[in-house]
This record gives structure tokens, sequence and C-alpha cells, in this order.
């Protein structure tokens, strides 16, 4: 193999890894619930459960309809997969004002928590929201997603799958 050809292989594999999310670490920091009791990101880490966190913010549509979307087959994921869902809002202190009503609005069946400080957003380094992590049964990120289109909960699942075998 010459030398351009490996450099060619190189740039392929630190691409895809970057879309996989091989490497990364999930943060382990304290955020808090709804009802402001602190919540360690631990706790979802270390359950031996796969785990979707979905970071989302109140003003943001595609992050509602993604959560509307995966909220009517949650409960199939969960059966099918032993695994659950985390989301959490990115919301600053005026938009986790309206975090209470939105949820309740959506009744969305998994646990949300804020990250007001953002602690999590920065350690991870992304931008734009929706932002998905797959944590495998370790809390290990093995894949990470953003943006929603319709239909991207059915690659969430694939991989949910190969995960759950």
């Amino acid at each position: 193999m010459n030398f351009k050809n490996l450099m060619i292989a190189l740039a392929i594999l630190l691409v895809g890894s970057s879309f996989t999310g091989m490497g990364k670490v999930f943060p382990k920091v304290n955020l808090k619930d709804l009802k402001g009791n602190p919540v360690k990101t631990e706790s979802f880490m270390d359950n031996g459960k796969i785990t979707v966190v979905s970071f989302f913010a109140t003003w943001c549509k595609p992050c509602q309809l993604e959560m509307d979307n995966i909220g009517e087959i949650y409960e199939d994921w969960q059966e099918a997969y032993d695994m659950e869902m985390i989301a959490i809002s990115i919301d600053d202190a005026r938009g986790a004002a309206k975090l209470n009503a939105l949820v309740k609005s959506k009744d969305w069946d998994y646990q949300i928590l804020l990250d007001e400080r953002q602690q999590i957003k920065n350690a991870l380094g992304f931008q734009t929201i929706p932002q998905t992590f797959l944590l495998d049964q370790n809390g290990n990120i093995v894949y990470e997603h953003n943006g929603y289109k319709p239909g991207d909960e059915i690659e969430l699942e694939d991989h949910i799958a190969e995960l759950a075998k």
C-alpha cells in the first residue's frame, strides 16, 4: 500500500469513528430532574441497560418531533431491548421555566433531566441539537447522531437492536 492510499484509509477511519461516537466517554456530572433533585449521570451509565440520551431544548421543534416519534415506539423498545431513554434539556433558566409544562403537554414517558450550565454539552463538544447518543450496557458511547428527520429513529433502533444481541 502506498503512502497516499494509507493516508486515505486513515482519513476514512477517523471520519467514521467521529460519526459512530467511538472513543468518547459520557461525562460524569450532576444534573437535576424536573423537581430540582440532583441526578448523577452514573445512575444511567452504570445500570447495565442500553441507554439513549437525547439532548433537546424547549424552543427546538426538531427536538420535540424526535422525542414525539420515539415516544410512540418507546414502550416497544423497552420491551424488546431492555433499554431506557434519558432526555436532557440544555435550556437556560428562562427556557427551563417552560420545561414542566412542555413535558406535561407532550406526555413523554422517559426521564427528563436539565443541564442548565451545559456541562455535558461542552464536555462532549457538540453544537447543534437534537443531539442523540447511544450508550451500551457499560455506559460507553457507541453511536451518536445530530439533527433529526422523520425515520432517524429507525436507524437508531437498528443500532439498539445490534447492541441487544
